[in-house]
């Protein structure tokens, strides 16, 4: 029987691929694992899916970042993967502009909601700039893939226009952010994108 557990985490410190070993809340360590927490989440909104093109590509985006948290596991280039470059920025920006295509027009600030795989790709956009934040973190420390903060960044996008897909293909309406009678009606101070998606 092959064992779990190891305990050779039991001190506070894990092993990158290299053998490099760093404590657990280290940056790099901080990075991948938010990529992690990120595809499960992912796991989370494909069980809610029942849209087979949905759900083929958000398979593919989970071997994506499976292999984006192995790349920044491997601070020394030890497996010699080719890693995420721009062809995958590139086919995110093009599943973004057909989704946008599909649905109204923004209006109105969009809360997250709307029927259960919309609000799960909700959640999953949040997870997606936790991720980015971290491994930005990481890449002003120690440096990484300039692709990496690229990909996060233009994923966070795709989740937010997936939603918007999933909510009309599904007849579930947005919830739209109603500003008090006293605010501003052009949004939060400091948000420069009309859809609540705040740049962080």
């Amino acid at each position: 029987m092959v064992r779990i557990y190891t305990r050779t985490g039991d001190q506070g410190q894990t092993a990158l691929l290299g053998g490099d070993r760093v404590a657990k809340d280290d940056l790099r360590v901080e990075a991948y694992g938010t990529v992690d927490e990120l595809n499960a989440v992912l796991g989370l909104a494909r069980a809610a899916c029942g849209d087979p093109s949905l759900d083929a590509a958000l398979a593919r985006i989970q071997h994506e970042l499976f292999e984006l948290g192995a790349d920044l596991a491997d601070p020394r280039g030890t497996t010699r993967r080719p890693g995420l470059g721009d062809a995958h920025v590139e086919a995110l920006e093009a599943e973004i502009d057909r989704f946008t295509a599909e649905v109204p027009p923004l209006r109105r600030f969009v809360l997250p909601g709307g029927g259960e795989l919309g609000a799960r790709l909700h959640l999953a956009r949040t997870v997606a700039r936790r991720a980015e934040r971290r491994v930005v973190a990481l890449a002003r420390a120690a440096g990484v893939a300039p692709a990496a903060v690229r990909y996060l960044n233009r994923l966070s996008d795709w989740f937010f226009a997936a939603a918007r897909a999933a909510n009309h293909r599904a007849g579930a309406p947005e919830v739209t952010w109603e500003p008090a009678a006293s605010g501003d009606a052009a949004g939060p101070a400091g948000s420069e994108q009309p859809d609540g998606r705040p740049e962080t």
